[in-house]
């Protein structure tokens, strides 16, 4: 995609949320099948394992080679067609991540968090509820840049001043004055009565 976000376009894994780890090592064997490509492990393999790896890593890429960047939960989904995908949403409900869907009238509306009203089997209004969202992605991943410049420009002023050696206070003692032959409170003669 153009905004570089993980997505599913084949059928949704079951757990890919729920059970994260399980899948995470899945993207791991992916790769090290690529590992093992590049270093020329697989040329000491017979052809059949050669075969075998080859057809396990285009398996694993079809299905997972879209999120194989994604190294933690997401923090919102996006669902074209919430009826279809409803594993995908329940996954995301349990977990609480926001669901962002595109709702037919054939859809339960209640399990989306922010409904996007709309026909979800016409390519064309996908397209443009999808070129709508891209661009407020980019745009909300520009703001994140100039976020992190502005905080990186303000951490490093801040250390400046840190740095900056800073001027000592002098204590200034001051003697109390003491004189000898003034009677002290307890010494003090009492009256008689």
């Amino acid at each position: 995609m153009s905004v570089d976000m993980p997505y599913v376009i084949e059928r949704w894994p079951g757990g890919m949320l729920t059970n994260f780890a399980t899948i995470r090592k899945a993207v791991k064997k992916m790769d090290t099948i690529d590992k093992m490509e590049t270093d020329g492990t697989m040329d000491n393999m017979s052809k059949r394992e050669k075969l075998q790896l080859s057809r396990q890593r285009a398996k694993l890429e079809k299905n997972l080679g879209s999120i194989k960047n994604l190294n933690r939960l997401p923090s919102a989904l996006f669902v074209v067609d919430v009826l279809k995908e409803h594993i995908a949403v329940a996954e995301a409900n349990r977990l609480g991540i926001p669901v962002f869907g595109i709702v037919d009238t054939n859809s339960d509306p209640s399990n989306v968090d922010f409904v996007i009203p709309a026909n979800d089997d016409a390519s064309k209004s996908i397209d443009i509820i999808l070129a709508t969202v891209c661009e407020a992605i980019k745009e909300g991943l520009e703001e994140r840049k100039v976020e992190q410049i502005d905080n990186k420009d303000a951490e490093a002023d801040s250390e400046e001043v840190k740095e900056a050696p800073k001027p000592r206070r002098q204590r200034v003692r001051r003697a109390a004055p003491v004189a000898d032959d003034a009677p002290k409170a307890e010494e003090a003669p009492k009256a008689e009565e």
